[in-house]
């Protein structure tokens, strides 16, 4: 596996790892091998040859298209999309409250890439949807284990989202083809929406009525109020996630960093409601009682992060940082974290706050 050696492995089996968030934030477009990796179990072999595309369910003409069909037979498109794990800064709500089980994300479960393959949109349209389709659903080639079940990861998207054009079946990433632990031979890019909806090694599409009856659809990935634990959940109830929601995030300085008095650059990242733009970026060096605007320093487009940076001065002592974001549609985050935990650790949105000395 040809990753950078700096990755943080939250997990050696199955392998999930994220970058260094300083190594995150040096380029706009996240090298493979800086990309972070998301599995839920071992990363198949697929052999190329014998592989189909299945796409079968509400449609009126089902298809078994080889790879080579698929780049041959439907218009190629290249789009620069950033993913998203559900659990990014779920170490975070770890010092709100215990979190067992889920692993210890921080700033690291995120990156950004140029994507290229084929909308959905076109695949589907070759199928022809019946009058009942609502849902798409996705099903990995690989094997995970829950509950006593052997089965593929999947999720789903709704229909519209679906039809949308920057979803993409995706088989090369930054100029290469997908390596198996990027999804190879073929992916769904699903932007704006959690990493989870992505799915990886795609062997089937399936066109559906209801959302995906996948585990990871129905229980794995819901989000609870914070008043519900681990011995009051009730896992047929909770929100399927779906969406994104804006964040933002200090990549530099580090936390507990020591520095010196004067000017201190501070530089990080920050994503948009469903994809959408940032408009506004906010940094406080008095844990968020006085804010100063950071410069955006990436292009502003949708479906991808946007840099930002600031100059503070800080004095001699103990400083907390704080940053918050605005995205074009008026979302913005809440400062306060004990209003994110909940039982899974998923979607902290709070402002962030890293504590700096200066001597």
């Amino acid at each position: 596996m040809d990753k950078h050696p700096a990755l943080v492995v939250h997990s050696e089996q199955p392998f999930n790892a994220g970058p260094p968030p300083a190594l995150l934030r040096e380029q706009y477009i996240t090298p493979t091998s800086v990309f972070f990796v998301r599995n839920h179990g071992a990363i198949p072999t697929v052999d190329v040859e014998p592989y189909r595309l299945v796409v079968r369910g509400q449609v009126l003409r089902p298809l078994a298209l080889t790879l080579a069909e698929l780049r041959a037979e439907f218009p190629a498109t290249t789009l620069a999309a950033t993913l998203q794990c559900a659990g990014l800064r779920r170490s975070e709500l770890f010092m709100v409250k215990p979190i067992p089980g889920e692993l210890g994300w921080e700033a690291d479960a995120i990156s950004t890439a140029e994507w290229r393959g084929v909308a959905l949109a076109a695949v589907l349209e070759a199928a022809g949807l019946e009058q009942d389709a609502g849902h798409v659903a996705f099903l990995g080639l690989d094997t995970v284990a829950r509950q006593g079940q052997s089965f593929g990861f999947g999720g789903s998207l709704p229909l519209h989202k679906a039809l949308m054009r920057e979803v993409l079946l995706a088989y090369e990433m930054n100029g290469a083809p997908l390596s198996p632990v990027h999804g190879f031979p073929l992916r769904v890019i699903a932007p704006g929406y959690i990493g989870a909806r992505s799915v990886k090694w795609l062997g089937e599409i399936v066109v559906q009525s209801e959302p995906s009856d996948n585990y990871f659809q129905q229980h794995a990935y819901k989000l609870f109020p914070p008043e519900v634990d681990a011995t009051t959940v009730d896992w047929s109830q909770g929100e399927m996630l779906g969406q994104l929601k804006v964040n933002a995030v200090i990549c530099e300085p580090g936390a507990d960093t020591m520095l010196t008095a004067g000017s201190v650059p501070v530089r990080g990242y920050a994503i948009g409601t469903a994809g959408q733009s940032i408009e506004l970026v906010e940094v406080s060096a008095d844990g968020g009682v006085t804010w100063k605007s950071a410069s955006l320093t990436s292009p502003r487009q949708p479906w991808t992060w946007s840099f930002w940076e600031a100059e503070l001065t800080l004095p001699a002592g103990r400083h907390e940082l704080v940053v918050r974001a605005r995205d074009v549609t008026g979302d913005i985050q809440p400062a306060d974290i004990a209003s994110q935990w909940n039982v899974k650790g998923y979607m902290n949105t709070a402002w962030q706050r890293v504590a700096v000395t200066v001597s």
